[in-house]
């Protein structure tokens, strides 16, 4: 193997590594992470301690009440509790709302079915109708009994969150469906309170939802009506806090691509917390939108002017159910000002990370799919390649392991000119190491190094061989292998399809499951990563037969290219089956052109060009002549050779 590609090995080595080091907590971390548990313990049993007194508090309510005497008052159609000076006192004008039972509302489309909760009259459940979870459960984003989405108001000096107040619909009705390209609406509303038993029909907060037939976004408009007489005049923005706890979609999860939140710069980029710890921070300019992003799919609040800032943190709680992914909390300034009447345009998105949809939406929310965006050759590749070769081939309604297959041969084809050069440059090296040697033996001091540099490249440049050559072409596919290891993890085209033994290829194949954990490994063996070490392997025996003894230039070196395959067994054994199966169907192909360029390229036709070469006159650089121009000018004439 050549110096040049080792270089560019070990480069591809280098970053994989240190990533994964950069990703293992250090010991601060980890105390921090102990400290963090002890906090948690602690607020979990303060929190344990205010629930008993809310209980407490609650019993003592319920016996006042039933001391007093109950009475029902109809206005405008509708039944109203009396209420006591408990609630008065807490939620004012809207005491009336501070009881009702929590019914739910269905609104339904092609593609997913909505529950809103008379309880804050928020989006209760999300159901996507097209997909499953790994485990074929209804693919339910987040954990509906854990979600909470309110307004503070600060209310006639009262500090109010709708998210604990009853809405009602407007309509007598449970829900809807709508399909194709029509559009229904339904409205929730939180009414102020006329008298201790009836509401005010002319003031209230409306949550407006609007659904298409055929698509995932739900428009969510918060209207105000007649409330101005009860906000605090000088407000120019409310709260709006949003929370929730993720659900476990997927049988692995990417540590490359794990669930965080993303968000977008009105009128500017887009940005994440880490995806592989608990992160937060205080976004204190105006935002386009915020996502609460998993593997595959994102939830996402979007306005339709700006938000004024947020406030969003994803943290990890300790002895949750088995299907808990992470915890995920923003807090939303939205612009207000007090008037009569108040509209804050909205919209939803809950649907699938892919990335056609969510390009159509112009919003940048296809930014949410690690496709290298950080290096623009890498996102040019997924972006203008990749995705459009892999959206042609799926509509041969093939199975996916014959499209990655046949993206492999196409891949191959273009870099086929790339791989050619770069064999015959190392054939070319490989002719010239017998001299290259003699060099070194000429030179074996160490004080004679830049000597002997010096001989190499008159060498090099006599017999008209580029160095750089067969590093160049190793450049070139750099960005092509990052592109695609980002690439296969995060298509969701692959989820939960199936190709030989493999159930999933965006999850690990398991042939065989291990009792035991094996550090750095796993609990299972993967077939496809099993096959592509061994492929590697073999192709790093070929290639060093073919290139040469270079170990003995770089001393270690061979025992290096061998223990990278090695490394790669345990990064990969967790990872997306297809990019292994991927890499694998590389090696392979790569067998095939090593071989046949090996039958095209005739040494011994490169050593009588090399020497033909020697004989021809040196034309001076441009460059070397300036040196040379520079210094006669200074007095010296360079010796000719």
């Amino acid at each position: 193997m050549d110096r040049n590609t080792i270089y560019g090995l070990i480069l591809i080595f280098a970053i994989l590594v240190g990533y994964s080091v950069w990703m293992t907590p250090s010991s601060e971390e980890i105390e921090a992470k102990a400290r963090k548990q002890d906090s948690i313990a602690k607020a979990n049993n303060f929190q344990d301690s205010l629930a008993a007194l809310e209980r407490t508090k609650q019993i003592a309510i319920e016996k006042s009440r039933d001391s007093i005497q109950q009475s029902q008052a109809t206005v405008n159609g509708g039944m109203v509790s009396q209420t006591n000076n408990v609630n008065r006192e807490l939620l004012g004008v809207f005491a009336n709302s501070g009881q009702g039972e929590n019914n739910l509302f269905t609104l339904e489309n092609e593609l997913m079915k909505i529950t809103i909760s008379a309880r804050g009259g928020k989006v209760y459940k999300v159901d996507l109708k097209d997909y499953e979870t790994y485990d074929s459960l209804p693919l339910i984003p987040f954990d509906p009994e854990q979600t909470h989405f309110g307004l503070n108001l600060f209310v006639q000096g009262k500090s109010i969150n709708t998210d604990n107040l009853y809405f009602q619909p407007l309509a007598d009705e449970t829900g809807f469906y709508v399909d194709g390209d029509n559009t229904r609406s339904f409205s929730m509303r939180l009414y102020t309170d006329a008298s201790d038993s009836t509401y005010n029909q002319n003031s209230y907060i409306e949550f407006l939802y609007t659904m298409k037939g055929n698509d995932y976004m739900l428009d969510y408009d918060i209207n105000f009506v007649g409330m101005d007489p009860y906000l605090e005049r000088g407000m120019n923005y409310l709260d709006l806090n949003w929370g929730t706890e993720m659900l476990q979609l997927e049988k692995s999860v990417d540590r490359f691509n794990g669930p965080t939140i993303y968000y977008k710069f009105y009128q500017d980029d887009v940005d994440f917390l880490s995806e592989a710890k608990d992160d937060e921070e205080d976004l204190v300019n105006r935002i386009k939108w915020v996502s609460f992003k998993q593997r595959f799919f994102s939830s996402t609040l979007i306005s339709k002017d700006f938000f004024q800032s947020a406030k969003i943190k994803t943290f990890t709680l300790e002895n949750q159910h088995p299907h808990y992914l992470r915890s995920m909390e923003t807090t939303i300034g939205l612009p207000f000002n007090v008037a009569p009447e108040v509209n804050i345009p909205m919209e939803f998105y809950f649907g699938p990370n892919k990335f056609k949809i969510l390009k159509k939406y112009d919003l940048d929310l296809e930014r949410q799919i690690p496709l290298g965006w950080s290096f623009f050759l890498m996102a040019w590749i997924n972006r203008y390649a990749v995705l459009p070769v892999f959206n042609f081939l799926e509509g041969f309604g093939w199975n996916y392991g014959i499209i990655i297959l046949v993206l492999t041969i196409l891949l191959k084809i273009v870099l086929f000119p790339i791989a050619y050069k770069s064999y015959s440059s190392s054939a070319k090296m490989r002719v010239l190491k017998p001299e290259i040697e003699e060099i070194s033996k000429k030179y074996p001091k160490k004080e004679d190094a830049m000597k002997k540099q010096q001989a190499t490249m008159n060498l090099y440049k006599q017999a008209g061989v580029n160095p750089m050559a067969g590093c160049i072409p190793m450049l070139l596919q750099f960005p092509i292998l990052i592109a695609m290891f980002r690439f296969f993890p995060s298509a969701i085209e692959l989820r939960q399809q199936s190709f030989l033994w493999a159930h999933d290829l965006s999850s690990y194949d398991s042939i065989l499951d291990l009792p035991f954990n094996i550090p750095f490994y796993g609990n299972h063996v993967s077939l496809f990563t099993l096959l592509m070490t061994i492929s590697t392997l073999i192709y790093t025996k070929m290639n060093q037969d073919m290139m040469g003894s270079g170990q003995q230039q770089l001393p270690g070196m061979k025992t290096m290219m061998y223990l990278m395959p090695v490394m790669f067994l345990g990064i990969f054994n967790n990872y997306a089956s297809g990019l292994s199966y991927y890499y694998f169907l590389a090696n392979i192909i790569t067998f095939g052109q090593m071989f046949l360029i090996r039958r095209t390229i005739d040494e011994k036709k490169i050593r009588k060009q090399i020497e033909i070469n020697k004989k021809k006159p040196k034309k001076k650089s441009n460059w070397q002549k300036r040196l040379e121009d520079a210094a006669k000018q200074r007095g010296y004439n360079p010796s000719k050779k």
